[in-house]
Parts: C-alpha cells; structure tokens; sequence
C-alpha cells in the first residue's frame, strides 16, 4: 500500500522508482499512465513540464520522454499521456506490460514549455493530436486555483473520436465562464453527429474562436508542420512572436540552452522578386510581400479572384517555377498543391515565380 502524503512528507526526486497505479484509456491508441512514488513522497513541477520514462524492452532499455498530463496542484500522483504510434518501441512497451503494480525508473520533471509563476494573463492553448498533454496540465492548473481564468482553447484532431481529452475539457468549460472551448477535427466520425469546426485549422476559424488573440500569450504543441503554419499565421496577421511559445513532440527543451528556435521563412518586405506570367509574356518586378494576384492585376492581367482571402479557391492558377510562399484558408487541397497550383491571392513570390497566366 503506499502512503497518504502528509505535510512534512519530502518531496519526490528521481532517485525513486515511481509505481503504476492506474491505466485510463483516453482515444484510439491513447492511454494515461498514474503514477505514485511507494515512499508517498510529493510531486513539484510546473505545468507543461516533462519527465523521462526509462523502460526496459526487450534488448535493452530505451528512455522516452512525456508531457505530465496532471496537474501540479496533485501533489500525490503523476500521469503521463501516451499515443501508440506505427513502429513504436517505448510506446508499445508501455502498452503491453506498464499496469498497476509496475515499477519504472522515471527522471526529471524538466523542461521549459510551461506557465509563468504567476499565470494570470490571458492566453491561447493551441495543440494537435497528442500536443493536447501540457495544455491539459496547464489548464486543469488554472481550473484548480480558485479562480476563473481567462483561456481559448482550439484542440485539433483527425476525428472526433480522436480528440484527446474532451469530456474533462468540456466539464472544466462548464463550470469556468472564462474558458473558451473550441475542436476542430479534419472529418466527421460515422453515424456521429458533428456540430464542431471541420476542415483545417486556419486565420478565419483563429479570428472567430478568440478574436482578440493579439493580447494574448499563445502556447502551441502538436506535430511540426502544425506548429509551422500557426507559426506562418499568426507572423502574418501581426502577432508579437515574443509572445509565442511551443513545445516540439520529437525534441522538448530541458533548458533554455536547448531551445531550438524556428527556423522559419517569412516573406520579407525590403526582399525583391519577380514574376513571370509565362502565357502573357509579361515579366513583372515586385516585393516578397506582394502576391501574385495583386501583381497580375497591376500588370493588367485578369485571374478571377473571389475572396481575396484564400478559401473560395477562384484564383487558382498553376505555378510552373520557382517558389511561394503561400498561406491559404482551405480553398486549395494537397493534392492541387502537389500538382504546382497556388491560390494568387494568398502566394508570395520568392525570387523568380513562373506563372501560367
């Protein structure tokens, strides 16, 4: 049996094998693994922080980090949330063999993806998939101090049914005024009905789920190419970046030394370009931040153009060379992207474009 912590009990170090107490089934493919130390030492972190599994698979151990999913405010538990994905060797392991009883080497907590001291600014969680974990510690944090926070949170997902965590979101969001709960998923679960956001994830369903997102500190999680375009998105609606933080799935941060900033490629204002308008013969100078419609109007040449804002896809034309930058609101599928289209109302050239207008 393991103790009941008490107020002189000490706190937990890495030296300590923590125990599995309980397994909770999340989503497809996503568990929750509770843990408590046997001495009944307590838990000190800061929310969105992480710790490192140490698990023995067969051939030998492996380590594997995971976002606490808890609340630093548990003092008496931990829990990490984790997704089974193809080809997973730690994962799997914990699938198959980590059920109450089990006890694993854990170190840390670490990292520096997490809420100040005092976290009572106003914020914008915004997570994919599994990046749903620190901000499900973050927010049951501010849920737990007593207080009514002020949070948007967007949790995007293939499905429904894969949205990590939503019936305690929803409770949470039910009983604080200044939670705003927001899901996108990409499709509709069958015989399901749906009354969410679908589609992806984009500026205008941003500007309707927290339209002041300009004040507020945004903390992001999920795959890279999602953090990237939040990143292009948010760069081009004006939003401080100094304000912007996230935490990577393949490599989270232990300190402020391992912090590895975005490597990202804005359109530059003072940056020159050119576009090509092949058909026309129509050679035009211009900036990286003007963009191809705009370009091809002042140039005298016709595209059809609806929106002006990249979800209606009027304007689609095909790019035979070079490169954009293009950050449209849906009105263009993958496989059209594969093919050389762009949207010329949202696509800025880089260098020299060729266009077949």
């Amino acid at each position: 049996m393991i103790p009941m912590p008490r107020e002189e009990t000490p706190l937990w170090t890495d030296a300590e094998a923590l125990e599995c107490v309980m397994v909770i089934p999340e989503a497809p493919d996503v568990r929750t693994f509770s843990f408590r130390p046997p001495s009944g030492a307590r838990f000190l972190f800061r929310p969105g922080q992480f710790l490192t599994l140490d698990l023995p698979v067969p051939g030998g151990s492996v380590q594997r980090t995971f976002t606490i999913s808890s609340s630093p405010s548990s003092h008496s538990y931990v829990t990490v949330t984790a997704k089974l994905q193809a080809g997973s060797i730690g994962t799997k392991w914990m699938f198959d063999h980590l059920v109450p009883g089990v006890r694993i080497k854990v170190f840390g907590p670490a990292g520096v993806f997490h809420l100040p001291r005092q976290p009572d600014d106003k914020y914008l969680f915004i997570a994919a998939g599994s990046g749903i974990t620190p901000m499900m510690s973050m927010n049951s944090f501010l849920f737990e101090r007593g207080e009514d926070p002020d949070i948007v949170l967007i949790n995007c997902a293939k499905r429904p049914r894969d949205l990590i965590f939503r019936k305690r979101l929803e409770y949470m969001a039910s009983r604080l005024a200044g939670l705003k709960l927001n899901f996108v998923v990409g499709q509709e679960d069958p015989y399901d009905a749906w009354t969410g956001y679908r589609g992806r994830f984009n500026q205008l369903m941003l500007g309707l789920m927290a339209p002041d997102y300009l004040d507020r500190d945004v903390y992001c999680c999920g795959p890279e190419s999602f953090m990237t375009a939040v990143r292009e998105m948010l760069n081009a609606l004006g939003y401080d970046m100094a304000r912007y933080h996230q935490e990577s799935f393949h490599a989270p941060a232990a300190t402020l030394a391992d912090v590895v900033e975005p490597q990202d490629s804005f359109p530059q204002e003072a940056a020159a370009a050119q576009i090509r308008f092949t058909r026309s013969g129509v050679l035009a100078d211009c900036g990286e931040t003007d963009t191809v419609l705009a370009i091809a109007k002042a140039s005298g040449l016709n595209i059809p153009s609806g929106c002006t804002f990249g979800v209606c896809g009027t304007c689609k034309v095909r790019k035979t060379g070079g490169e954009v930058h293009m950050l449209h609101n849906g009105g263009i599928s993958e496989e059209d992207i594969a093919e050389g289209y762009i949207l010329a109302c949202c696509s800025n050239p880089k260098g020299t474009v060729e266009i077949d207008v």
